[in-house]
């Protein structure tokens, strides 16, 4: 049921408290000139490639989800940058924080940009078809193979297991005892999936721990954990760090052992933008491979999760999955 276990990637190396600082303090000038140097000296043109666009731009837009806690929150009191690139309709670096924001901000400190953030729906950015709206989005999202088909996958940088949560007062001991009963999840995620069969992910076929479940989605996470609180359905299936902020929060849960399945978390790039991705993607790889090499994403992890969901993450082969990346 548990994943591939792969061996250590090679490293590459980052420092968290430096590379954060800058990151939300936005890149000078300067080093958005000398990454466009850099394009220009392989001969990139950011009329044609993601990269390029990106380094002459002197920003890289992400995905996020402003009320994610704790992968993703808005700060409250945060000032905007004054002297910000990014657009009127997108957040700087100070005004978002959490575990996948805070991952897209050290990206773009390694890429020397700004970090700029937008909030489209989770179900715009896994059909793909961006339009180059945003260039990569770190949103929990797992590396799953049908989604392969608009988007490349790229180096995960943490994984979780995915568990169902009950109601404190129910009768449910294991996963097994929620057979033909309502059992909820996000509309269009992995847990869906799962629930319905379908899911795909690298490793070992899943087993079906619910038979015949009654399936409910829910936009989001949020508001399926709170009906699950209110008992209105029987179980709520999401990842562990998000049930567990629920619990935190609400108090009214608890936890179902075993997990359901287990998920990498990868970046996702749009595979239709029109623009070549190739150097982009090896480029996200190779700085994730380093965050995780010198310890900067397991330290993040267990700042906001309080515990080390990042490790097994950077024991993942990316070439394990087939992904031509043009």
């Amino acid at each position: 049921m548990s994943p591939q276990r792969s061996p250590a990637l090679r490293p590459v190396g980052a420092t968290v408290a430096t590379v954060l600082a800058l990151a939300a303090a936005g890149c000078g000038s300067g080093g958005s000139d000398t990454q466009s140097s850099a394009a220009s000296a392989r001969g990139a043109d950011p009329a044609t490639d993601k990269l390029a666009q990106v380094q002459a731009r002197g920003t890289l837009i992400l995905f996020t989800d402003p009320a994610y806690p704790p992968q993703s929150f808005a700060v409250k009191g945060a000032k905007r940058l004054a002297t910000t690139k990014c657009a009127a309709n997108e957040q700087t670096g100070p005004e978002m924080a959490g575990y996948d924001a805070d991952t897209g901000k050290l990206v773009a400190m390694a890429l020397g940009v700004e970090p700029c953030f937008v909030t489209p729906s989770w179900t715009e950015v896994t059909a793909g078809n961006w339009g180059d709206r945003w260039d990569l989005a770190y949103g929990s999202g797992a590396i799953e193979f049908s989604r392969m088909d608009v988007l490349y996958m790229t180096q995960p940088y943490y994984s979780t297991p995915a568990n169902f949560f009950v109601p404190k007062a129910s009768a449910a001991r294991t996963p097994s005892d929620l057979a033909g009963q309502k059992v909820g999840a996000c509309a269009g995620c992995t847990m869906e999936k799962y629930l319905r069969g379908t899911l795909e992910l690298p490793g070992p076929k899943m087993e079906q721990l619910v038979e015949n479940p009654r399936i409910v989605t829910f936009d989001t996470e949020v508001p399926g954990l709170a009906a699950t609180a209110k008992a209105e359905i029987a179980a709520f299936l999401c990842s562990e760090p998000v049930g567990a902020e629920a619990i935190a929060k609400v108090g009214a849960l608890r936890m179902l052992e075993p997990p359901a399945y287990y998920s990498y978390k990868t970046g996702y790039v749009d595979k239709k933008s029109g623009l070549a991705a190739g150097p982009f993607v090896a480029r996200v790889n190779e700085i994730v491979t380093g965050l995780h090499a010198d310890g900067t994403l397991k330290r993040l992890s267990i700042k906001y999760f309080g515990k080390d969901y990042a490790t097994q993450a950077a024991k993942f082969y990316l070439s394990t999955i087939e992904q031509k990346v043009l």
